[in-house]
């Protein structure tokens, strides 16, 4: 498989009924759908999250009471065993056994059984596919220069929202849409630069609220 570009569709659909494809204004990204071109990494995204569910469910033993020698004990001794070395533990800071009797501590750690390093991985992946700087998604990405919130903003405009900001801006530009000459652009000056608050918001609308609250 590969990219699957798009192209205007000339025949839509919509609740059963069909539209006219000049009555509907179509936007078309530059990016492809992350459904689309990375179907594996998202089908793998999802397989590692169920089954690091189903390993949070699951019980690890601290360790395994292993009898090495002597008449062998029957399931019930062996549970027995367990249990009175458990209890004992609660109590007494030191443990005792014999010589038919040793005490192994698993391997499997929980940053193991949650498989805590893939995950990290597939997260830096998707954010990759997403075009965002993984640091963005909460991702640690180890040792990296100080960044500021102003340069936050600028990355997450630039690398994960200008692409779609442009296609919307761009369509509703054409001549299809509004007069010759009029064009439609947005206005993140102050998002980028941290300048805005609710103040100002009800400033720049100067919308009547339509009787069901609605602007």
């Amino acid at each position: 498989s590969g990219p699957v570009w798009f192209a205007p569709s000339k025949q839509i659909v919509f609740q059963g009924g069909e539209l006219n494809p000049d009555d509907v204004i179509q936007f078309l990204s530059p990016i492809q759908g992350i459904v689309y071109m990375s179907e594996q990494a998202v089908a793998t995204a999802l397989k590692l999250e169920a089954a690091r569910y189903r390993n949070s469910s699951s019980a690890i033993p601290a360790g395994v009471l292993r009898q090495t020698g002597g008449e062998p004990l029957s399931a019930q001794e062996l549970a027995d065993l367990a249990a009175a070395f458990n209890a004992a533990r609660e109590t007494n800071q030191t443990a005792a056994l014999n010589e038919f009797v040793q005490y192994t501590e698993t391997l499997t750690s929980p940053d193991k059984m949650l498989l805590i390093d893939s995950a990290e991985f597939q997260a830096m992946e998707m954010a990759r596919l997403c075009n965002i700087p993984p640091y963005l998604a909460g991702i640690s990405v180890g040792s990296y220069s100080y960044q500021s919130s102003a340069e936050s903003r600028m990355d997450l405009w630039t690398f994960g929202v200008r692409a779609y900001a442009d296609c919307i801006a761009g369509t509703l530009s054409q001549n299809n849409v509004l007069p010759n000459g009029t064009y439609v652009e947005f206005d993140v000056e102050d998002y980028l630069k941290g300048e805005y608050s609710m103040s100002d918001y009800r400033e720049d609308n100067t919308n009547e609220p339509v009787p069901n609250g609605i602007l």
